[in-house]
């Protein structure tokens, strides 16, 4: 690996090319191995994560911001070849595809994560790949080698380069990478990879407000918007159009104005030529539909439950944890919405004190009846609820950004004051899904997952042949990249869509 030195340049420095970040991006995708090459283990991990992506976009058919995204994509239908949306017959437009699947996908915030100096979900970069690969008619194997590019260009960005310290939404570091992943799976010259990634870098720069307070559904169409952007930069590049540069260091560029400001210093750490493309095996998926943080607060809220007496004896639930989950998902917000029962999913599910207090009661989690209205509101579990509180330990924080991804802990430690005084408390560095967990996911969990959540939506042999897809993805042709699509009740679907109101067309 090498580490990349980022700071801001003025104008008439004339910074080269060759020593921009969004060069150095686009050599690591346009360098990233066939797909016969690519690092095994790093290659079967692409393709838990295409499965991972459907179950979840499966199980979000018939959610509201997923119809919505739908019906606005199959506005845009292409003939001929165009690409595939999930729960609709027919093709649209590459770009609107994009959106469609990647709203469905983020829905439920329930796939992929990766947590470093910043936050990301890089699995949003599948649905812009896919969309793609099918318009162009390419192979499995071209997917495959896009996938685990733009997951080498999002790791690294994340853990070099912090956007929520300033605000600003971690899509930015998303839209770079699928215009790289984009670049790796079309082979495009390095010089229209980085045009490109100038591009979307440049419109998808927004502040985190679609995180914060009352979260809206925003929330899950932002990613879906950041690979739209990059879908439409790429095809921008491709037809010898240049974007603003360079955009990361340059003197009214994204370092100077949105981060750290003229004297920005920042490391990213690429790959060397030739080096393998490893930085998907670093990232984790999750086991319960809810901010990555709060996966090891549902498993040992689990365990709790077990050693805790009567719930309605509780006088305080306090949860000691990192910074970024005090701040982001705990008390330490400040948002009166993470404590209101009448709150959006998406805010509940970026609540520590609504999750630890459901997980508390019911002993698990589930993607759906966890966020009800109805059991959001029931009187014993708001009594609860205000009695969660987040602190944050500086020993957490440590822990969340070791180094050693073996030793980093997203979880924490939950004491419990009973009414007589008495404790019960215990802890957990990360979920039992972790890479470092109770129970790692593997290839049969990932299948599992599926089946779970596409039970009652995609029939069982219907789920034999997607599973066979995914697990064979490097030999699909372009062809075969429609079982990528799990066979679902599209008429049913399409029903539910007819009850929206309607948009511009």
């Amino acid at each position: 690996m090498i580490d990349h030195q980022v700071r801001v340049h003025p104008s008439a420095a004339r910074l080269p090319r060759e020593e921009q970040l969004a060069w150095k991006l686009a050599v690591v995708a346009t360098g990233t191995q066939e797909a016969g090459e690519l690092d095994p283990d790093a290659a079967a991990m692409a393709a838990n994560r295409i499965i991972d992506n459907a179950s979840v976009a499966v199980a979000s058919l018939l959610r509201r911001p997923v119809a919505v995204a739908r019906a606005q994509a199959l506005a845009h239908s292409a003939s001929v070849p165009g690409a595939a949306v999930f729960g609709a017959t027919g093709r649209v437009s590459p770009e609107w595809a994009a959106w469609a699947n990647g709203t469905a996908v983020r829905e439920l915030d329930f796939h992929d994560t990766y947590l470093a100096a910043d936050y990301s979900h890089p699995g949003d970069n599948i649905p812009p790949l896919l969309a793609v690969a099918q318009h162009t008619g390419r192979s499995g194997a071209d997917l495959l080698r896009g996938i685990v590019a733009a997951y080498e260009v999002h790791v690294a960005l994340v853990k070099g380069i912090c956007l929520h310290e300033h605000r600003i939404d971690h899509v930015a570091h998303l839209s770079a990478a699928t215009a790289c992943g984009l670049g790796a799976l079309l082979r495009l010259p390095t010089e229209t990879v980085y045009q490109a990634v100038q591009q979307a870098v440049h419109t998808t720069t927004a502040t985190r407000q679609s995180r914060k307070g009352e979260i809206s559904s925003w929330k899950a169409y932002a990613p879906a918007f950041a690979g739209k952007a990059a879908i439409e930069a790429v095809d921008r590049a491709m037809r010898g159009e240049t974007s603003p540069s360079p955009i990361y260091e340059g003197e009214d560029g994204f370092l100077a104005w949105m981060l750290n400001g003229p004297e920005s210093d920042y490391t990213v750490r690429l790959p060397e030529p030739g080096e393998a493309r490893r930085a998907i095996l670093d990232t984790y998926t999750k086991e319960h539909s809810a901010e990555y943080q709060a996966q090891a607060l549902i498993d040992l809220a689990r365990r709790l439950r077990e050693k805790t007496g009567p719930l309605d004896k509780v006088r305080s639930v306090v949860l000691h944890t990192s910074h970024h989950t005090h701040n982001v998902i705990g008390s330490g917000a400040n948002d009166p919405q993470k404590y209101d029962p009448t709150a959006s999913r998406e805010t509940l599910d970026h609540s520590a004190p609504y999750i630890l207090t459901v997980a508390l009661e019911d002993g698990g989690w589930h993607h759906e009846r966890s966020y009800a209205p109805e059991r959001a509101g029931r009187p014993e579990t708001v009594e609860l609820w205000r009695k969660v509180t987040t602190v944050e330990d500086p020993e957490w924080t440590r822990r969340y950004h070791d180094p050693d991804p073996e030793r980093r802990a997203f979880g924490g430690r939950v004491v419990i004051t009973m009414a007589d005084g008495s404790v019960v408390e215990d802890e957990l560095a990360v979920a039992d899904a972790h890479p470092a967990g109770a129970r790692p996911f593997d290839r049969p969990a990932y299948a599992r997952k599926f089946r779970t959540l596409a039970e009652g939506i995609v029939a069982p042999d219907a789920q034999d042949r997607f599973l066979s897809a995914a697990e064979r993805v490097a030999e699909l042709s372009t062809t075969g990249l429609d079982g990528l699509f799990p066979a679902v009740d599209t008429e049913a679907v399409a029903a539910y869509d007819a009850t929206l109101p309607k948009g511009l067309s």
